[in-house]
């Protein structure tokens, strides 16, 4: 996976998967969290509120709500979520008032 400003070079990690995030490939690495993998990968907005403010990872810890995506059909908070190849993943879902 090369070179990326936003993983620590020398860590050891999973295996390298590819996630489907709107039809787009999105490398990752087994055992992230899908907020993890989306950040690393360039993704910041994964929703929209209801009164149109952009949303992403704010908490990471399963508490706030506002990285809801769905994964397969079900609705899951990406910080809570693990990564596995092939995953297909849809922004901008509904999520918490």
């Amino acid at each position: 996976m090369g070179t990326d400003p936003l993983r620590i070079a020398g860590v050891s990690r999973g295996a390298a998967v590819t996630l489907w995030v709107d039809g787009r490939a999105v490398p990752a690495f087994a055992g992230e969290s899908i907020a993890t993998a989306l950040w690393a990968g360039g993704i910041r907005r994964l929703r929209t509120s209801p009164g149109g403010a952009p949303r992403g990872m704010f908490c990471g810890m399963g508490v706030c709500q506002e990285c809801v995506v769905e994964v397969e059909g079900v609705t899951v908070a990406a910080c809570q979520a693990r990564v596995a190849d092939g995953l297909s993943i849809r922004l901008g879902v509904e999520g918490p008032a």
